[in-house]
This record gives C-alpha cells, sequence and structure tokens, in this order.
C-alpha cells in the first residue's frame, strides 16, 4: 500500500471535513470587495469611480453597484481596457498587466483578451489544490494521489504582443505551475508549448504510455479525442489499458451529458466526473459534492459576484443588457431562476458580465449549475429557448432512442419561421425520429415552446445529419481546433450562414 498516497488521502478527507461549510457566508464576498476595491483604489480606475468614497460608504456595496455600469467586454475594452492592450500602467489594476487570456469564446467569435494577474494566478493555484478536497466523497485508493494529472489544454508558450504576452489561460497557469507539482502534471513542458492542436494530440499520443495518469482535465470533445487517438493507436480496448489507474474527470466549459455514452465507450471500468466552472475571467466554482451537480461558489478567492435575473424586465430579445437592470448579490437570490452572472476580479475586472447564465440548486451551500449562455439563446417567436432546454432535450432524446449526438448545434430561419439542427454522430440514425423526439422534449420542457408549436407559429423543426469530425473540421478551418476552444450550440445568422457553406448547403 502506497504510505504517500495514503497520507495523502488522509489529509484530503481532514482538509474536506475542516472546509466543508467554510466560506459560504455573505460576509465573505463583503471582504472580498473591500480587499480589491482597496487595492485598486489608485488605478486610473479607482481615481474615475471615487473607490476611496465607496470603501467609505455606509452600505459599501450599494454605492459600488450606483457608480460603475455593468459593461460586456466590448464595452469594457473600449472604455478601458483597450489602454492596458497598450502596456498602460495603473488603468484597471495597479503596475502593468503581463498577461492576457484569449478567451475561448465559440466559433466564428474573434477572441476577448482578458487580463491576468499574477493575483489572480495565485486565486487559481490555491483553488485547484482546494479542489482536489472534494475527491474524499469519491472513495478513491491511495495510489490515486501519488499518479499524475493530464491537462488538455492550450500552448503554454504565450506570444509576446508589445511588453505583455497573451495566451491561452490554461497555458499560462501551466508555465505558473508550482515546482513541487511539476512532475505529477502533463503533459512535459516541450509538449504543453506546441501550439499546433494536432501536433500537440500526436506528441501526447506517443507519450502516453510513459505517463501513469489518474486525472484527465478538460473539455470533453478533446480529452475524449485524445484518449479515441490512444486507443486507436495502440490497439487496445480502453483508456485503462494504458492508463489502469485512472479514476478521475474534471471536466468544464460545456454541458458534459452529450458525451458520456462516447466517454463511457473509451473507458475500460468507472472513473468518476467532477464539474468545473473555470472560466479565462477566473476560478468560480467546482462540485464539491459526488451527490450534488451543483458546484459551490468560490466567495473567498477574489472574485466578487452579482447576479442580473434573466428576464424581459433585464434583457432585449437579442440578449442585451437594459439600462435599469439590477443586479442581485449572492444572498439576494433564489433557486430556479436563471441569473446573468456579474463578476469584479482581482485581474481589474469590474462589474463584468461573463455572458453565461446560472441558476442556483441549494442556497445554504451556494451551489449553482450553468444554465446557457445570454447569446445562446432562440426567441424566434416568443419560444425563449434556452440552451440549457436544448441540451436537456437532446439528452432525453439520446437515452429514449439509444443513439448518441456527442455534437450538434441549431439556428432559426426567419423567413422559415422554423429552427434547423444539425446532428453530428459517428454512426447513421433516424434523423427524423430523432428530431421528432428532440421536439415533443422540448414542448415537455418548455411552455412558451410548447405554445408556439401547438399553435404553428414556430413551424415543425428541420434537421439534417452530419459526420462529428465534420464539427472539428470546421474548427480547425477556424483556427479554433483544441485548447479550450467550444462549438456554438446556438448560431447567429452569420455563423449558420459560414457553417452551411463549410458543409456545402
Amino acid at each position: 500500500m502506497p504510505i504517500i498516497g495514503k497520507l495523502l488521502k488522509k489529509t484530503t478527507e481532514f482538509s474536506a471535513r475542516r472546509n466543508a461549510l467554510k466560506g459560504l457566508d455573505f460576509k465573505d464576498q463583503i471582504k472580498v470587495l473591500s480587499k480589491i476595491l482597496k487595492f485598486a483604489q489608485e488605478t486610473k480606475f479607482g481615481y474615475h469611480y471615487d473607490f476611496q468614497s465607496i470603501l467609505d460608504s455606509e452600505n459599501m456595496v450599494e454605492e459600488f453597484q450606483k457608480a460603475i455600469p455593468i459593461r460586456d467586454y466590448d464595452q469594457f475594452y473600449q472604455t478601458w481596457l483597450h489602454r492596458c492592450l497598450d502596456d498602460e500602467e495603473d488603468v484597471i489594476w495597479p503596475g502593468k498587466i503581463k498577461y492576457f487570456a484569449l478567451s475561448s469564446g465559440t466559433t466564428g467569435s474573434p477572441s476577448k483578451r482578458i487580463p491576468v494577474t499574477k493575483q489572480m494566478i495565485r486565486s487559481f493555484q490555491r483553488n485547484t489544490i482546494k479542489q482536489f478536497t472534494a475527491t474524499a466523497d469519491l472513495n478513491l485508493s491511495d495510489g490515486f494521489y501519488q499518479k499524475s494529472l493530464i491537462a488538455v489544454g492550450g500552448s503554454s508558450k504565450p506570444e509576446k504582443k508589445g511588453k505583455h504576452y497573451e495566451g491561452d489561460l490554461s497555458g499560462i497557469l501551466k508555465k505558473h505551475t508550482s515546482v513541487v507539482l511539476l512532475p505529477l502534471t502533463k503533459p512535459d513542458s516541450e509538449t504543453a508549448a506546441i501550439k499546433d492542436w494536432n501536433k500537440k494530440l500526436d506528441r501526447m499520443v506517443e507519450k502516453a504510455p510513459e505517463w501513469d495518469i489518474s486525472t484527465i482535465a478538460g473539455i470533453p470533445s478533446w480529452c475524449i479525442m485524445l484518449m479515441e487517438r490512444i486507443i486507436e493507436r495502440y490497439q487496445v480496448n480502453s483508456i485503462h489499458d494504458i492508463w489502469p489507474n485512472l479514476e478521475l474527470y474534471l471536466t468544464g466549459g460545456v454541458y458534459v451529458e452529450p458525451y458520456l455514452k462516447r466517454f463511457e465507450k473509451v473507458c475500460g471500468k468507472k472513473v468518476h466526473i467532477l464539474n468545473t466552472y473555470l472560466a479565462s475571467e477566473g476560478y468560480f466554482a467546482y462540485q464539491k459534492r459526488a451527490e450534488s451537480n451543483g458546484m459551490q461558489l468560490l466567495l473567498k478567492s477574489g472574485i466578487f459576484f452579482e447576479f442580473v435575473p434573466f428576464n424581459r424586465g433585464n434583457f432585449d430579445e437579442y440578449g442585451n443588457l437594459k439600462p435599469e437592470a439590477k443586479a442581485l448579490t449572492v444572498n439576494e437570490v433564489i433557486t430556479g431562476e436563471d441569473y446573468a452572472l456579474v463578476i469584479s476580479t482581482n485581474a481589474g475586472l469590474w462589474r463584468y458580465l461573463v455572458g453565461d447564465l446560472v441558476q442556483f440548486v441549494d442556497l445554504e451551500r451556494r451551489e449553482i449549475r450553468i444554465s446557457g449562455r445570454i447569446k445562446q439563446y432562440l426567441s424566434l417567436v416568443g419560444e425563449h429557448l434556452s440552451l440549457d432546454n436544448i441540451n436537456t432535450a437532446i439528452m432525453k432524446a439520446g437515452e429514449k432512442l439509444n443513439v448518441a449526438i456527442p455534437e450538434f448545434c441549431l439556428y432559426a430561419n426567419s423567413d422559415e419561421q422554423r429552427h434547423y439542427w444539425c446532428f453530428g454522430t459517428d454512426k447513421p440514425m433516424d434523423n427524423e425520429l430523432v428530431m421528432r423526439t428532440v421536439d415533443t422534449f422540448l414542448c415537455e420542457l418548455n411552455d412558451d415552446y410548447a405554445s408556439v408549436r401547438k399553435y404553428d407559429t414556430l413551424k415543425t423543426p428541420a434537421s439534417y445529419q452530419t459526420d462529428v469530425n465534420n464539427f472539428y473540421q470546421f474548427m480547425e478551418e477556424k483556427g479554433k481546433l483544441g485548447s479550450q476552444n467550444k462549438f456554438p450550440r446556438v448560431m447567429n445568422e452569420h455563423q449558420a450562414q459560414e457553417w452551411r457553406l463549410f458543409l456545402g448547403i
């Protein structure tokens, strides 16, 4: 029995018990806001919005919300962030910002440049270590704690732009991996620095038998692709023939449910799955309890959270925030409602609209689930179809018909008043039956959708099928293959036009 692994497991279990309900008080958020305001009060942003007066006020949160408008990326870039990218000092955070993460975004969208400070990097490092306390509930083997973690992410070699560096967040974090943890993290530095995704994938496949992996982390499509390539290269039955100690998968970035059948197919034994809410803008939450799919917000990690109810009073039909929209704090929310996430961070983002929608599933434990994206939302004729509805319908249809649909997308056709769906699979299936089944489940999940379908305001959805590899080839054509890049589930008109052109339809 590995003694070191046994000790690490006991330490993890102790930390999990000690920290079970810590950091969940709203007072922790007040402290975070106070700390980042004090740290940035002598920046140009801090002087412009008089952070000192906000700090001295009787109700700091209320004054903070009154003084500073909520902005999305484009608005924040145009007013403040562009100056940081010109290497100006003390704009939104003290000193010069050395690193900028190229946001994953979605295919067809221009890359955003998100500030990454040393304070933010430290928060990521602390939270990554804390996240492993969540494994205490899983009853993993003692040896698990002595094996390696492989992060399927971007290049760890950011490009120099002027006096700063730009690159994938996972690569920036890899570059700052603790010397103590470096031997336990894969891929190796040389492989991690490769920018070309296919070349990196080939290198990881070649190195795979040399690594003893217990944990894999990353977006499902790329992690599964890596494991499938390894299985094919070495002509084995499952990934466990190469990595027998693989016990944990840390997923995030997209809904994992559509990929589960494909994931189970590459595994020879049970692998536990834990959800993580990690974005280019920060480390927001992670799943702490195996029995709950909710992820616990990290209220003490340099991020002040706000939540804007996603309704007609706060957003227009295109998902744009209305000027009069009011944001709530973590102690004002309720369960089951969609909220647009707003953050202020230790990297100089102030009242920044992330673009994600979340729901609270447990108020006491501050647990959330991602329910969609503000812009990946369909309401052609008042159907108000969310990404959560869409993913759930796909998952239920797959279960009912015993088919795997790991990739898909849809878009609206305003002339025809209908939705068009594209299913990506590696096996032929009854496309019309799948579409009817998805349509039926959407009617059950969403009353507005059911109503417009019943009265034929929204016409019967159309669908077509393509090889799943076309989704990845399209992303490669757009220069967004691998790393943290994600295919858009709900396409806008421009994206849909490019997609149809690519498929030749």
